[in-house]
């Protein structure tokens, strides 16, 4: 018979902690599913909105589990908050380091296998993305750092969790190392190594070098986001700090305000409901915008900017879990600022996510421009959009060699096809220049 495991927490949300509901998880073999209940207290509030698109704002359990073996067991909003990549890496490996160093005492004969619960409660509260928080019944939340270490270290500690990164990939890890890195580097999806920092007082996200990186993919994400801002984009405020002779992406948090408060996030695949290996397009996320965001024509014009401009520096990691939205007020929404900009220099100018869904991946500007309309933009808007971002991504090798992105030579030559192609002089010719 299989063992059941089962699991439950209280949801709450925000810095002070308000109370939403209750989440139970349970597994019985292989099956998985997770059930919410809102409480009263949260659906007769004044503040109410629903935090996940698939949780209606009603009494009782609301039940889920995957669609398919890549989606989370999780409603879709608590599932923006799992470790994905590189997290869910550090998570596996503590868990075998620990496993081996107490079947070796002779103080355990069985350890049980890592569950999405597992993934779930291991992200360090602090720094877990937008302002979901879970709480176990002895009211901690989870996961807390033990003692009195600090979960989020500043900017003086990178060199310290750089080599606990490299140790992670090269495998050759310690138990120190993953004790160090549990919390500091799991609260963030994607493959490639990174940890949360505090810089200057704000939350942030420290990205590595890969042991296996060719070109310095990481001041090629910061020189995405200088290009973003100078084409008037909303984009994470980031630079490279250089420890141990390797460029580290300092990227702001944009989940924070000020203060230390958290804003709700959700990610574009979320807003859609869109389970991982689907296939979107960017008009449904316009569609979206429409009918969830506070100022939709607002929004509409920086997403078609945002596409001519992945399009330009052949960002085309585009997925639907690197676009986001941040919650404004009772149920409304706003684009969150880009984030995850990264040139592909080896690869052709063809998006991830498709313009549309008649058309497929995005990989032409004449096409981008034939659908300004299906985003609320007349011709003459359209041309001034592209003029401003093409102008910035031309600059590409000024904003290179800028001290806060810091490209030398072989960078420039190294990234030079990401934004010297076809598209560009296409984009060109419509711009009559």
């Amino acid at each position: 018979m299989s063992k059941t495991i089962q699991h439950s927490a209280t949801i709450c949300i925000g810095e002070v902690g308000i109370l939403v509901g209750q989440l139970t998880y349970a597994k019985s073999g292989l099956r998985e599913n997770s059930s919410f209940s809102y409480t009263q207290q949260w659906l007769q509030s004044t503040e109410r909105f629903s935090f996940s698109p698939d949780l209606d704002l009603i009494e009782g359990h609301q039940y889920h589990k995957a669609a398919s073996g890549s989606d989370s067991v999780f409603h879709l909003g608590i599932a923006d908050t799992e470790p994905d990549g590189w997290g869910c890496r550090v998570i596996a490996r503590d868990h075998a380091k620990r496993r081996k160093i107490l079947l070796a005492d002779g103080r355990e004969q069985s350890f049980e296998p890592l569950t999405e619960w597992d993934y779930l409660a291991g992200v360090d509260d602090v720094s877990r993305v937008g302002a979901l928080r879970i709480c176990d019944e002895n009211g901690n939340y989870l996961r807390t750092i033990e003692g009195h270490e600090r979960a989020t270290p500043p900017l003086l500690e990178l060199a310290h969790l750089l080599g606990a990164s490299q140790a992670v990939e090269r495998k050759k890890e310690t138990e120190a190392d993953l004790r160090y890195l549990r919390g500091r580097g799991t609260s963030l999806g994607g493959l490639r190594p990174k940890c949360s920092i505090i810089d200057d007082g704000h939350l942030a996200i420290g990205k590595f070098p890969s042991i296996t990186d060719e070109r310095s993919v990481t001041k090629g994400e910061v020189l995405a986001l200088h290009l973003a801002l100078a084409a008037g984009i909303n984009a994470a405020q980031s630079r490279i700090i250089v420890t141990d002779n390797s460029s580290i992406a300092v990227i702001r948090r944009f989940d924070r305000t000020h203060n230390g408060g958290r804003i709700p996030y959700l990610s574009a695949a979320s807003m859609l409901q869109a389970g991982r290996d689907e296939e979107r397009a960017y008009t449904e996320i316009a569609e979206r915008i429409i009918s969830m965001c506070a100022e939709p024509k607002h929004d509409l014009a920086e997403l078609w900017r945002r596409i001519v401009f992945n399009l330009l520096i052949t960002n085309v990691d585009d997925h639907l879990h690197n676009h986001g939205f941040l919650h404004v007020h009772h149920g409304q929404w706003r684009l969150a600022p880009a984030f995850d900009l990264n040139p592909f220099p080896d690869k052709d100018q063809e998006l991830k996510t498709w313009l549309t869904e008649d058309t497929g991946p995005v990989s032409s500007i004449k096409e981008i421009m034939n659908v300004a309309d299906h985003f609320w933009l007349e011709h003459t808007q359209a041309i001034k959009i592209l003029d401003e971002v093409y102008c910035a991504v031309k600059n590409w090798r000024t904003v290179g060699v800028n001290p806060a992105v810091g490209m030398q030579p072989h960078d420039l030559s190294d990234f030079a096809p990401a934004f010297e192609h076809q598209q560009i002089k296409i984009a060109a010719s419509i711009l009559n220049r």
